[in-house]
């Protein structure tokens, strides 16, 4: 037996003891699972159990190293557990910003100092991490941002506001990008920051979408001291470190919703099959349009999953996400917004129950997995951005 067949033997037998059976079998999708942070709250007590357990053997965080709290795996030890996840059909322990966003940033770009302080309590699930990048001023125009550093020694004073921060009102820090040079060139006088919101002066303010709820909110700066020690990089280079994480980023949101989460809890045949009077389960649909839209789909969800798993593997192996996670967000979220066109057209009048007697819970959630899908390729970079990004970096096209 090989050392890799040894070790798939070990991880399945010890994920098979160790996950609770209340946790499994669950079909949430990417952005279900469990965030952390000091004002979470499990739905079951189970999610604390099996978070740590696997934190303790570094399963939150498997490629990172040990001295951070990472599980330390090759790559290929990496891809063993994931697919022994899947076929054991075990939830994710622990899911969120600080492990696909600000974690892989701080392994490139961090000091010493702060990664003993932030990646252990990361991959613990203690600390919950938001985004503060986006400004009412200053969406796809990112360098455009105006909240401001004022130098005062060791230390910086905030002022300004982030807009679109999302799960803010959740979070225990921000990773946000500040001005602390108003007269350079736009993208040079910006630096990337770490702040505790639960600094004074730090408040947050929902805001909710057509969908009925949302994750995002505005975080308000009010004289809000922010120690230097925690300037990822060097001052003035924020850029050179945000467009890293934007790279993490849009490579999660590609994942997240390009990979069927954000809507499909059955099959979409399944889903077909629900709304149709007669057809068996196993039956195949009398709508040959039907099967061939849902064939398509399914498809290019799989296609889109096999890609991305190259670049799961890619990563793994140290190569950090360049221009291509441009092409995986737009890929990505506008599948999505396919996959909610498609299950709105198959629940057909069904699909119009907000709330109330008379519609399945899977029919009340198509309505609101499409409205909520509508902000899929706004957010994260719009496709317009991103399609730009590609022309000049992929393409290699004039502007």
């Amino acid at each position: 037996m090989s050392d890799l067949e040894a070790f798939r033997t070990e991880t399945r037998d010890w994920l098979d003891q160790s996950c609770p059976d209340s946790l499994r079998g669950g079909t949430g999708g990417a952005l279900a699972g469990t965030w952390g942070g000091r004002k979470w709250k499990p739905d079951n007590p189970d999610q604390r159990v099996w978070l740590d357990r696997c934190a303790e053997r570094g399963l939150t965080a498997p490629t990172w190293p040990t001295a951070y709290g990472g599980g330390g795996l090759s790559k290929e030890q990496a891809k063993v557990l994931s697919e022994e996840m899947r076929a054991l059909r075990v939830p994710p322990p622990l899911i969120g910003f600080g492990l696909t966003m600000i974690g892989p940033t701080l392994l490139q770009y961090g000091t010493e100092e702060q990664k003993q302080e932030h990646l252990p309590p990361i991959c613990r699930g203690e600390i919950r991490w938001c985004q503060g990048y986006s400004e009412p001023g200053a969406g796809s125009d990112l360098a455009g941002l105006q909240c401001r550093a004022e130098d005062r020694g060791d230390h910086y004073i905030i002022n300004g506001s982030k807009i679109w921060t999302s799960d803010a009102d959740q979070a225990d820090w921000i990773f946000a990008l500040v001005r602390t040079d108003p007269q350079a060139k736009k993208q040079e006088g910006i630096t990337f920051l770490l702040i505790d919101m639960e600094t004074p002066g730090v408040t947050v303010s929902p805001i909710k979408l057509i969908s009925g709820s949302s994750p995002f909110c505005e975080t308000h700066f009010e004289n809000v001291k922010a120690w230097k020690k925690n300037v990822v990089f060097k001052e003035h280079a924020g850029w050179t470190v945000a467009k890293a994480l934007l790279g993490h980023e849009r490579t999660m949101v590609a994942e997240a919703f390009g990979s069927g989460a954000g809507g499909a809890r059955r099959t979409l045949a399944d889903r077909a099959r629900s709304h149709l009077p007669g057809v068996q389960e196993g039956q195949p649909l009398p709508d040959a349009v039907l099967r061939s839209q849902i064939a398509r789909m399914e498809m290019d969800t799989q296609a889109f999953g096999l890609t991305m798993q190259r670049s799961r593997d890619a990563a793994k192996a140290g190569h950090q996400p360049g221009a291509e996670s441009s092409i995986f967000k737009v890929v990505g979220t506008e599948l999505n917004q396919r996959r909610q066109e498609l299950l709105l057209k198959i629940a057909g009048p069904q699909a119009l129950g907000w709330e109330g007697a008379g519609f399945a819970p899977d029919e009340l959630q198509t309505t609101r997995d499409w409205l909520r899908s509508r902000g899929n390729t706004i957010e994260g970079g719009t496709s317009e951005v991103q399609r730009n990004v590609i022309a000049k970096r992929v393409l290699g096209l004039p502007d």
